[in-house]
């Protein structure tokens, strides 16, 4: 609870929050001296967190089937736990277990092209396949297809908000799955909506989690380059899936891959890549005994969000029920400059061909994409 209140506290950041921790021995001492040292700085009527506060939020973390994890107890995951700005707490539903497995993150556009998402779910499968944990951040585009296709083996979803407010809200069956096969975590109060200072920090920790990050799609300004330079700066490896030069959504990777990151072309270029890191890894796992208590849900099993099951929540969007207008830039995102087979665009939306028969005919009437020969389509450049 004073680690709580005193992270909570006005003014304190993670910086100031292990300044404090340092100076005065405790969390406990820390919150006594802050008024102090407040009105030393010229901060009048200055008071810590209340104990109230703190405590409401603790409870509500529990109700939500939470677990606050503090920095330096066994479970925090040390790859992250020797950055400066880690987070000295993190709320948690899931399996905790996780955290003490290697982790490759996956990051990527929120809109997505198919080329785009079935290399995420390549990656990620066969990541999976090789024992790795795969880390997102729960956005739409490249974070959802890593997500779902790591589930078998295990993902964590870093939230940019609280750990039990799913952004986006198309996300919530996935996020209930993750909470019972993978984990969840954030180093937000609970309830907290995100807000656009929050991505950031939040894509520290996804890389921080990591040994190395992969972006699959990225513009040239982008969330995703953020985490890469996150990544570096953490001393991370850095790789990236090439794309066309023609298509803004490869821009950001082809810049990553001309600077020195490293280029994927299928999960062995990953593997190869993090050769080292992952060995060390497993090495580490091998010396190190199991957490005995691996779920954080000290209320019982987390909450499901959505009840749907989990075959309606895997597929993708029906073509066939989608006003046209909205049909035709779901079209749109799943093309780029290189061609795709109309028949794999197809598969990709979830519909028929005759559902996207006139929005394809509209399109290239419009000169947006070309069809070329052995039905391939490409958006136009």
């Amino acid at each position: 609870m004073d680690w709580l209140r005193l992270l909570r506290s006005r003014r304190v950041g993670i910086a100031t929050f292990a300044r404090l921790l340092h100076e005065h021995g405790s969390a406990r001492a820390a919150l006594k001296a802050l008024p102090a040292i407040a009105r030393a700085a010229g901060v009048q009527d200055y008071a810590p967190c209340p104990e109230g506060v703190a405590l409401a939020e603790y409870r509500a973390g529990l109700t939500k089937g939470a677990r606050l994890l503090l920095k330096g107890e066994p479970d925090y995951p040390q790859h992250l736990a020797i950055l400066p700005d880690a987070p000295p707490l993190l709320w948690l539903i899931g399996d905790v277990s996780m955290l003490a497995r290697p982790m490759v993150a996956l990051v990527g556009a929120r809109n997505a092209s198919s080329l785009g998402l079935r290399m995420t779910r390549a990656l990620a499968e066969g990541l999976g396949e090789a024992g790795i944990v795969v880390v997102s951040g729960l956005a739409r585009g490249i974070d959802t297809a890593a997500h779902r296709a790591a589930l078998p083996v295990g993902t964590v979803a870093v939230m940019a908000g609280g750990v039990d407010y799913i952004y986006p809200a198309e996300n919530e069956g996935l996020a209930a799955e993750i909470a019972e096969r993978g984990l969840r975590l954030s180093e937000h109060p609970i309830g907290l909506e995100p807000q656009a200072r929050h991505f950031p920090a939040r894509n520290r920790i996804v890389s921080g989690l990591s040994h190395g990050v992969v972006v699959i799609e990225a513009a040239e300004r982008s969330g995703s380059l953020i985490t890469a330079r996150a990544a570096a700066d953490q001393g991370r490896e850095v790789l990236a899936v090439p794309g066309h030069p023609m298509d803004p959504r490869a821009a950001g990777c082809n810049l990553l891959i001309r600077d020195g990151a490293t280029l994927v072309r299928s999960v062995a270029d990953v593997l190869e890549g993090l050769g080292p890191a992952l060995e060390r890894a497993r090495s580490d796992l091998l010396t190190h005994s199991p957490s005995e208590h691996p779920r954080a849900a000290p209320t019982g099993r987390p909450v499901r969000v959505q009840d749907a099951p989990a075959e309606a929540r895997a597929r993708p969007p029906a073509a066939s029920g989608v006003p046209p207008g909205d049909l035709r830039q779901l079209i749109l995102d799943r093309l780029g400059p290189s061609p795709l087979a109309e028949d794999q665009l197809i598969r990709d939306l979830g519909g028929s061909a005759a559902a996207l028969a006139p929005a394809l005919t509209d399109l290239e009437i419009e000169g947006l994409i070309t069809r070329q020969p052995g039905g391939l389509l490409s958006r136009a450049a």
